[in-house]
């Protein structure tokens, strides 16, 4: 079969590779769809400690089940992995929170992951993907959807508040902006592009395009504030979302466009204005779930800029550091 293989930090080819084996427990899958991520970037550079190699790339994917050594899974399901594999039996998978398993592998990183025409995945990483959630959704749903909605879970969203989302246009921002909307938020979406605002402006309550958006939004919330910031860019954004918010407000951090630039956070500030920050990452097996039924109703469409083949692989990568893009670039083998 074909897949995307790094063999060395910031090395990597399209080739052929035998299949996956199973093990007990284990679930072979035909990738219908994979999905690039900004994660896959960091990955192929080398800024996750963890990676093995050689690796099959890719953590994001909805696919069929085709062969199953696990009960709860059968050939024919519709299935999305999450992005790591819980082992199921530690002290937070019992408790449902296995997005913080201790012995968890990461897909694409320790693990093989899912930009190849079939992959092999623990049944402990799997969710059944409902019938009214196209593939083109449901592909990113854990690593992007279900993550902003644990994001607002924690943050105790309530139907009716302000939230802020910040890079609007990406493959994160965009499905956040429509997904706090379904939830019942009234939305401010901020893009750096005039030229992106316009095709913004169909998802969300008002779109704001001024690089220091925190006044703009002051003054869209009567001079009060927003009730929570979604952060989907990281360090150049955050001073001006932490100006955005309330006194007791909450940014929920998910970006980090720029890993190697640090951030000097005034702990004054934040004590003063009571603002809580909440780091978000991964999903757990039930958030995903939770989601596919906001999905299931409809209210979110999926915005994809692009779809690749695995052989062009190459043309995909380069297309995600085009700023003019807008959504999620898809992969199909």
């Amino acid at each position: 079969m074909r897949a995307v293989v790094v063999y060395e930090k910031g090395k990597y080819e399209v080739r052929d590779v035998p299949m996956p084996r199973l093990n007990d427990g284990d679930v072979l899958i035909k990738i219908s769809y994979a999905a690039l991520c900004y994660r896959d970037l960091l990955q192929l550079a080398g800024y996750y400690p963890r990676m093995k190699y050689p690796v099959v790339l890719g953590h994001e994917a909805v696919g069929v089940v085709v062969e199953s050594r696990d009960p709860r899974f059968r050939p024919g399901d519709r299935v999305v992995p999450l992005l790591h594999e819980p082992d199921g039996v530690c002290e937070f998978c019992v408790r449902g929170l296995d997005a913080y398993c201790v012995n968890a592998h990461s897909y694409g990183e320790d693990v093989d992951g899912f930009f190849a025409e079939y992959a092999r995945v623990s049944g402990n990483a799997l969710v059944k993907v409902p019938s009214g959630v196209p593939d083109e959704l449901a592909a990113f749903t854990p690593c992007v959807i279900a993550m902003v909605y644990k994001g607002l879970r924690r943050a105790g969203l309530v139907s009716g508040e302000t939230v802020v989302v910040t890079g609007a246009s990406g493959g994160v921002g965009i499905h956040a902006v429509q997904l706090a909307r379904a939830l019942g938020a009234r939305v401010i979406a901020v893009t750096r592009s005039p030229e992106k605002a316009g095709f913004i402006r169909q998802f969300a309550d008002e779109v704001v395009t001024e690089p220091k958006f925190s006044k703009v939004v002051k003054d869209l919330t009567n001079g009060v504030g927003a009730d929570i910031v979604i952060e989907a860019v990281g360090t150049p954004t955050l001073e001006e979302s932490l100006r955005s918010l309330r006194s007791g407000g909450r940014v929920v951090i998910i970006g980090n466009v720029n890993p190697d630039e640090a951030y000097q956070l005034r702990l004054g500030y934040v004590i003063l204005k009571d603002i809580v920050m909440i780091g978000n990452v991964r999903s757990n097996r039930s958030d995903v779930a939770e989601t596919f039924r906001v999905l299931s109703r409809g209210l979110v469409k999926p915005v994809i800029a692009a779809t690749y083949s695995l052989d062009m692989f190459g043309d995909a990568l380069e297309f995600m550091r085009n700023s003019s893009r807008i959504g999620k670039i898809l992969i199909k083998p």
